[in-house]
This record gives C-alpha cells, sequence and structure tokens, in this order.
C-alpha cells in the first residue's frame, strides 16, 4: 500500500513556536501540506510563517484555554476551508524531586500538558467527524512509559497522555479518526531549559534532534488510511535506558 500524500491537506501544530512543534511545520509544510500553527510567542510564529509562506497560518494561543483551541481549529477553515490533523505538541517540564518544585510550577505543567492536551482535541473531533476522519498525534514522552526520577509529576502529565491516546482509540477509531502517540526521549530543544537544563550541556549533544521526531510524525501521517500506529517510542542511539 502507497504511503499517503499529504499535499493539500491541513494540519494544526499546537507548541508550534520553537522545538519539535516548529520542526514539525517545517516537514508538513515541505511535505506541501498547509499548516495553523499556534503558540504563546506570535512574534516567533510570525517569524516561521515569514520563512515557510502561504502555506501557513498563525495565531497566539495559551492550550490551557478551551476557547483558543476553538480558535486553532476556526483559523484552519478560514484560512484553508479544512482540517485533517491535529498535532497535539505543547508542553513544558521541569527537573526536580516532587518536594522542589513549587506549587505555581506544578499547577502550570499539569495544566497545560493535561488540559492542554484535551482541549484542542475537542475542538477538532467534531470537524474530524463531519468529515468521516481524521489524524490526532499527541507528542508525549518516553517519561509516560517508564517515568523518571527527578521529574515524577511531568512523567504523571505524559503518563495521563499516553492513556487519553489509548482511550480515544477505542472511542474513534471506528468513526475513522486515527489516534496516535509519539513517545521521544531527551530531546535537545528548549525543554526545562533554566529549569534543569543549560544550552551549554554537554548530553545535549547526544540528544535526538527535534528534526527526529517531526519526521516521525510526518510519517505517522503518511500511513495508508487502513492502518494506524497506537504509539511510537525513540531514543537517540546514544542514550541509556
Amino acid at each position: 500500500m502507497p504511503m499517503r500524500d499529504l499535499n493539500g491537506l491541513t494540519v494544526g501544530i499546537t507548541g508550534a513556536s520553537a522545538g519539535i512543534g516548529k520542526a514539525t511545520a517545517r516537514a508538513l509544510v515541505a511535505e506541501g501540506a498547509s499548516v495553523v500553527l499556534g503558540a504563546r510567542r506570535l512574534e516567533r510564529l510570525e517569524d516561521l510563517a515569514a520563512e515557510l509562506g502561504a502555506k501557513v497560518a498563525v495565531i497566539e494561543m495559551d492550550v490551557r484555554k478551551p476557547q483558543d483551541s476553538k480558535r486553532l481549529v476556526e483559523e484552519a477553515f478560514a484560512r484553508f476551508g479544512r482540517l485533517d490533523a491535529l498535532v497535539v505538541n505543547a508542553g513544558i517540564g521541569a527537573y526536580g524531586g516532587i518536594m522542589d518544585l513549587s506549587d505555581e510550577q506544578l499547577v502550570t505543567m499539569m495544566d497545560t500538558n493535561v488540559a492542554g492536551t484535551v482541549w484542542p482535541i475537542r475542538a477538532a473531533v467534531p470537524r474530524f467527524l463531519e468529515a468521516g476522519g481524521g489524524d490526532v498525534v499527541i507528542v508525549a514522552s518516553v517519561a509516560g512509559l517508564r517515568g523518571a526520577g527527578d521529574e515524577a509529576v511531568y512523567a504523571a502529565t505524559k503518563y495521563a497522555q499516553v492513556g487519553l491516546a489509548g482511550g480515544l482509540d477505542r472511542e474513534l477509531r471506528e468513526k475513522g479518526i486515527r489516534v496516535s502517540t509519539v513517545c521521544p526521549g531527551g530531546t535537545a530543544t528548549e525543554f526545562a531549559m533554566g529549569a534543569g537544563r543549560t544550552p551549554d550541556m554537554p548530553g545535549l549533544a547526544d540528544m535526538l534532534r527535534p528534526e527526529d521526531v517531526a519526521e516521525a510524525v510526518v510519517t505517522v501521517l503518511k500511513q495508508p488510511l487502513t492502518m494506524r500506529t497506537l504509539l511510537w517510542s525513540m531514543r537517540s542511539i546514544k542514550e541509556a535506558d
């Protein structure tokens, strides 16, 4: 079965101003797809749109707010007349034991990573049902498969994403909606920068690149519509268990 052609499709991406989201936007536009990019840092999104051209629309959004996710979907239809896939990528993390992070840090992390996954999906699913199908790709983490020392709460939010995806697969598969989870290991992005990571950390050089994860997302979307990938876990060849 040939791989699916993404040319002419429209994909929404949250957390698109940097890292994996930004790399995914570039990879999808290279495949001929149009993209609607959402993030809090509008200036960065506008710079990326200027780089990528007419196939890009941007909105300033906070994934913790349900109405912002609705605006992302509305923008896809206003600009491109369709929405074929949603890449739920926005997320934050910080290193530290259960008592090391502030209440505010933990509330923000849980709300961004969990509620900020639910709201975009709830905004997109009605449109997918109307169209007879669609794709949801959740960018989670290997921390959501095995836990992680000094990031237990972060791992809990990623377990929540994996559990959500599994339930949604059972709920939506027969309605033509595929739900996939991509779980990368350590990736050299802004993740936890200033909250346990520093730009000069030697370990960054041995991590996955954002482009590696973006290619996995593109591959999931290019699968023939007769198949689905439930979970794709990946790590750098140099990352230990």
